[in-house]
């Protein structure tokens, strides 16, 4: 399944991202991942649709309200994993 991952860079930890991202995602039917990183980025993985990840990538580089996006990164997925739902991890 086509993919990408994502690395969000900027004020992207605590301001409700990773929850507004997967709501995002799921509203565009995709699958995968959204995790915050220790050095205080996002990382997410997601699969599906051309249109639905150009999609989230768009809303990606604005995230929610709060969020201020400064650098987003995104490169194929190389994970070679398929995913049956997205999902928030901790």
């Amino acid at each position: 399944m086509p993919g990408k991952h994502l690395i969000i860079k900027g004020r992207v930890q605590g301001v409700w991202y990773r929850k507004s991202f997967s709501d995002e995602a799921l509203k565009n039917r995709l699958v995968g991942w959204v995790k915050n990183c220790e050095d205080g980025s996002v990382e997410a993985i997601i699969q599906g649709d051309d249109q639905a990840i150009k999609k989230q990538i768009e809303w990606a580089r604005k995230g929610p309200p709060l969020a201020k996006v400064d650098l987003l990164e995104v490169q194929d997925d190389e994970t070679g994993m398929e995913f049956a739902h997205f999902e928030i991890k901790r």
